[in-house]
């Protein structure tokens, strides 16, 4: 039962972090609609508005739930609860935080309030990417793996992504 369990959790990880790989992309997407002709702006913000409440409601948030329901009742199977996996849970309790801010970004931008731009978007867009390296690497690698060295990797990884998004913008210009 428990690998049944574990491979429908694995299921709902994944397409989870897809609705929070791309609902970004449709903010950034929506925002910039902004700046458009007036024309372009009524035609692109309900259809943007559409594909994010379709995202948001119907793959993101179930698949949330479903993985935290899956994922407690494989814990359950599991038994006891190993140092490493406390550490990937304090990480996945920082990725529903994640959650939580992209519903606010989602519950504002159905508004039609835009806090952030499209450059503070595409940084925030990146943050599931850190988390999902972060769990995967400790689900993976487990104790052989150095806690120094993963978090050094885990920096030097961050550097690296917000220098190509850097040269990104300035390639955009």
């Amino acid at each position: 039962m428990y690998f049944y369990v574990k491979a429908i959790h694995i299921i709902f990880i994944v397409t989870w972090f897809s609705g929070m790989f791309y609902i970004p992309r449709l903010f950034i997407y929506n925002r910039e609609a902004q700046d458009k002709t007036d024309v372009e702006k009524q035609i692109l913000t309900p259809q943007f508005q559409i594909m994010m409440k379709r995202l948001w409601f119907g793959i993101t948030w179930p698949s949330a739930i479903l993985t935290l329901i899956f994922g407690t009742w494989m814990g359950f199977l599991y038994g006891s609860i190993p140092q490493w996996l406390w550490i990937k849970l304090g990480f996945v309790a920082c990725l529903y935080a994640y959650q939580f801010s992209l519903q606010k970004i989602y519950a504002n931008q159905m508004k039609g309030i835009f806090t952030l731009t499209s450059q503070q978007l595409r940084l925030w867009n990146e943050v599931a990417t850190v988390f999902l390296i972060a769990i995967v690497m400790l689900v993976v690698v487990k104790q052989s793996m150095s806690l120094v060295w993963a978090l050094v990797g885990l920096v030097v990884f961050i550097g690296l992504l917000m220098s190509a998004i850097r040269i990104y913008k300035l390639l955009r210009k």
